[in-house]
């Protein structure tokens, strides 16, 4: 006897558990998110399998026959909503809104309705025909409403482990692992009501866990759970956490109030107030920490929303550069050819005087070109497109020519132009014309930055291009006798549209070139970098290469 009331307990407390288990789980996903379609039906869900294995235990702990034979009426009313529902989260999971077809309206919503008012009628179960003690199972005179529940139950489940599996084939990333979890839960939870509610009742003849049907759904209700919270675990967390803290408070006063004696009273308080305790610094850090992840949360969106617009912002600066850029390259070319035409004398011969104009015309067409060729390269860096064919160069035959064809431009400014060579010829792996580009850009800004020298004496203004070896590489180097680097200016000199700010009205540029050579050098594994005693003392520039055979 003592062996049996044990049980009965143990099955009490099995039971409570469960279903106080599922409600809590199903409210917490309720509260997670109200709009969502998902989160609502598992709430409902969660309360008919509590309600359905909360009636299976009472059926069995009863011997009054009308409350016996209603108990038998409830539970498959609630199995019917309990196969409803499970097909209806199968369909809507993981999804916050469903627009639900005809056929689920018009057919499978009604013959649920009809068939769980059905078993409420003596269709189903007329009357008892015997009372069992507590703890067995009592037995019913069948109607033929049984087979209508069977059929639907049947299809529901039926359809919503089909429609489940589906699913999960047609699935990919979060949701593909979201439904592998409700799938296991699904399995599990018919797995336990196959064994104990079916095949050991109706082949064995053993009824002894009929009464736990709340723990046999407990893993469906859970895995669906964990799915539903996977990634959504801020708020979900608090409310959790404050129901468990809530239940432990609660159990231990009650504990306190039951106790017999002075000694175990003071001992259960002091269990108490530390379990509120400690519930209450739980709640706390929990909080902090969904605060903590929500701020982190919303700063990541606000970083992710202004890099889409800066992106968007480069995007536009980048075809704005592009259209304008092909827009003027054309009419400049068509300027500069006609300014080379007159000078020419192809239309006749022209004064002096009229033969400068045109030349400086000619001269600012150049520069203007060499604008654009800037913004163009500019946008074929930025979207890295720059399309380069390495090729042997010999870098000495290369930078020579570069200062030959500069050397007019050195001689008006009254400068002296100089080229050395530690090597007759020094090869390297290279587009020559990107690598020209880039030798060419550094001798005319030494040549542009570096003044005229005043008349009167002193020393006179120089740039020095010179090629030495240094191991495995060969490094050019620029040096110039003119208005030198401020040294904060250095660090940011090969950065787009970066000027000196003492020159920048007298001498025109885009800022552009030095960012462009750098980007160049380093697509040839090379470097490039810049060095000065200060303003006033000229500048030096290096481009470093690795030597080839």
């Amino acid at each position: 006897m003592e062996l049996l009331n044990s049980l009965r307990n143990l099955d009490l407390l099995s039971v409570g558990a469960s279903v106080a288990s599922i409600c809590i789980i199903g409210f917490a996903a309720y509260f997670s998110n109200r709009k969502s379609i998902t989160n609502r039906t598992f709430v409902l869900f969660a309360i008919v399998a509590a309600a359905w294995g909360s009636l299976n235990y009472l059926n069995y702990q009863s011997v009054n026959p009308p409350l016996v034979l209603w108990t038998f009426r409830l539970i498959i009313f609630f199995a019917t909503w309990y196969s409803f529902l499970l097909f209806r989260l199968v369909y809507v999971f993981p999804a916050e809104t469903v627009s639900f077809p005809r056929s689920y309206r018009f057919f499978i919503l009604p013959i649920t309705i009809l068939t769980s008012i059905i078993t409420l009628t003596p269709l189903v179960f007329p009357a008892l025909a015997e009372l069992a003690p507590v703890g067995e199972v009592s037995k019913t005179v069948v109607g033929n409403g049984i087979f209508l529940f069977a059929g639907v139950v049947i299809f529901l489940v039926g359809n919503g482990i089909y429609l489940l599996v589906r699913k999960l084939r047609k699935s990919s990333g979060v949701e593909k692992n979201q439904l592998k979890f409700v799938l296991l839960g699904v399995t599990l939870t018919f797995f336990l009501h196959l064994v104990f509610n079916l095949i050991l009742p109706g082949i064995f003849l053993y009824v002894r866990f009929i009464p736990l049907g709340a723990v046999f759904t407990f893993p469906l209700v859970v895995f669906t759970a964990y799915a539903i919270f996977r990634h959504h675990l801020l708020n979900v967390k608090v409310v959790t956490t404050e129901i468990l803290a809530f239940i432990l408070a609660v159990v231990s006063l009650v504990e306190v109030v039951i106790s017999h004696d002075l000694g175990t009273m003071v001992f259960r308080s002091g269990t108490f107030i530390l379990v509120l305790a400690f519930g209450i610094l739980l709640i706390k850090s929990v909080l902090r920490e969904v605060e903590q992840r929500e701020e982190l949360q919303r700063l990541n969106i606000e970083l992710e929303d202004k890099k889409l617009k800066l992106e968007e912002l480069s995007r536009f600066k980048t075809q704005l550069l592009s259209l304008a850029s092909h827009q003027v390259k054309a009419p400049l070319a068509a300027i500069k050819g006609f300014a080379s035409i007159l000078i020419d004398g192809l239309y006749g011969p022209i004064n002096g005087k009229i033969k400068e104009t045109i030349g400086k015309m000619r001269f600012s067409a150049d520069e203007l070109i060499g604008t654009v060729n800037n913004l163009l390269d500019l946008r074929k860096v930025e979207e890295g497109k720059m399309e380069y064919q390495f090729a042997r160069v010999d870098l000495v035959k290369m930078t020579q020519a570069v200062v030959e064809e500069l050397r007019l431009l050195a001689t008006s400014k009254k400068l002296e132009l100089t080229f050395t060579s530690a090597l007759p010829e020094a090869f390297v792996s290279a587009d020559e014309t990107k690598l020209r580009q880039v030798i060419q850009n550094l001798v005319d800004n030494a040549i542009k930055y570096t003044p005229t020298p005043s008349t009167g004496g002193g020393q006179a203004g120089f740039v020095k291009v010179e090629l030495k070896v240094q191991g495995n590489d060969i490094i050019v180097s620029i040096v110039d006798s003119g208005l030198g680097l401020p040294k904060e200016l250095i660090p940011q000199l090969f950065e787009e549209f970066i000027r000196d700010e003492r020159v920048k009205k007298e001498i025109r540029g885009t800022g552009l070139g030095l960012f462009i050579a750098r980007k160049i050098v380093e697509a040839h594994s090379g470097k490039l970098w810049a060095e000065s005693d200060g303003a006033g003392k000229g500048s030096r520039f290096y481009v470093k290469l690795k030597k080839i055979s």
